[in-house]
């Protein structure tokens, strides 16, 4: 983890040329600059996030049927001579928390009284969309009262979401969105951990028990 972090900053400080040479295509494969994302509209009144990304995911190859279908495909990867190493360390991360992510799947397939491997069918997370996201946020502090944010309010569309950061205090989550007014908390960081997102799918699958 403390390398992938290491060589996700490397990427980030490249100039942004050089970043915009792998842009992310029609397969969500690549890199996302600043602004391009506003995952709050009706709150953010700014351009869009004060993020930039990197989306990588399963690679299916072009020659494959599977390639067909949507956020299927083969990854887009910078060039060897620009970051030495850098993709051998992304596949091999993605593969690990791909691991990691089908063990919490069979804890939440326990607590809703299902087999462990209710979640290891072919089609739900044997044959996954699978994303691993490097995120960068720019050094421009959140003022909700003027619409900034380094990501807007949201909840994860998916299954689960494995949020992996380094030590420095950013994320809130709110436990009721439907309360008045809205109570967010900040979640502490912690070296090594995971936090984990339940989304929206899940929460339909489950019939609401996970929110």
């Amino acid at each position: 983890m403390d390398e992938v972090f290491a060589q996700s900053k490397k990427f980030f400080y490249l100039p942004l040329n050089e970043k915009l040479k792998v842009l992310r295509n029609e397969k969500h494969r690549g890199y996302t600059p600043m602004f391009d994302e506003v995952l709050d509209p009706d709150n953010q009144v700014h351009a869009g996030d004060y993020k930039e990304g990197y989306y990588i995911g399963v690679d299916v190859p072009e020659n494959d049927p599977e390639s067909e279908k949507p956020f299927n495909g083969p990854n887009v990867w910078p060039a060897d001579g620009v970051l030495p190493g850098w993709r051998q360390t992304m596949e091999k991360f993605h593969h690990e928390a791909l691991e990691v992510g089908k063990a919490v799947s069979r804890i939440i397939a326990l607590a809703l009284d299902l087999e462990v491997d209710f979640f290891d069918k072919p089609e739900v997370l044997g044959k996954p969309i699978a994303t691993l996201r490097l995120l960068h946020y720019e050094d421009q502090f959140s003022d909700p009262a003027k619409g900034i944010y380094g990501a807007g309010a949201h909840s994860d569309f998916g299954f689960i979401t494995l949020l992996a950061t380094d030590d420095v205090m950013g994320l809130q989550i709110c436990k009721d969105k439907d309360a008045k007014p809205q109570i967010w908390e900040y979640v502490t960081p912690i070296k090594g951990a995971f936090i984990v997102n339940l989304g929206d799918m899940l929460e339909r699958w489950s019939n609401c028990m996970f929110k």
